[in-house]
């Protein structure tokens, strides 16, 4: 499910190796995409990381909550889901760590995200997630997008309610 290959680059020559370094560009924009869209409640920049058929995976974030969640799927329905939830949360998300394979017109992703959720009413109180993203990517003309989130819990402070309800 994660990239662990032993190295970034494995293109030789010149030509191939600039090609192979803006994929990896474009691979690793697609996430920062969902993450500013969300930050700042860009709707076009968000599903602009999602491909239409894509699916978003937050289930094993929600069982590690005890909490029920289906599977989101279709760009649409995705980003009204997920800024719908947002509306009154204000956020920010942190990429690092990010490690990408290339196969072609397709990409895997893994990256650590760290996901800030503060009542817009109340920042003294909040829910800090640190998460594990496994991504599947294709390409769309020069860009990339996301077909396949899974994302899973590594840790967290705060309160779940924050982001859960009560």
């Amino acid at each position: 499910m994660y990239v662990t290959a032993d190295r970034a680059v494995g293109a030789t020559g010149v030509d191939a190796v600039v090609r192979e370094l803006r994929d990896r560009a474009e691979v690793v924009d697609a996430l920062y995409r969902f993450g500013l869209g969300q930050d700042i409640r860009d709707r076009e920049l968000f599903a602009s990381s999602f491909a239409v058929d894509a699916e978003l995976d937050f289930r094993p974030v929600a069982t590690k909550f005890g909490l029920s969640f289906p599977l989101m799927t279709g760009r649409e329905s995705i980003v009204d889901t997920i800024l719908g939830t947002l509306a009154s949360i204000d956020t920010t998300h942190v990429v690092t760590n990010p490690r990408v394979e290339l196969a072609g017109d397709t990409a895997r992703l893994t990256a650590i995200v760290e996901a800030q959720h503060l009542p817009s009413e109340d920042h003294s109180r909040h829910l800090l997630l640190k998460n594990r993203y496994a991504v599947d990517l294709v390409r769309d003309g020069d860009r990339w997008v996301m077909r396949r989130v899974h994302i899973d819990k590594v840790w967290h402070t705060g309160e779940p309610a924050v982001l859960f309800g009560s």
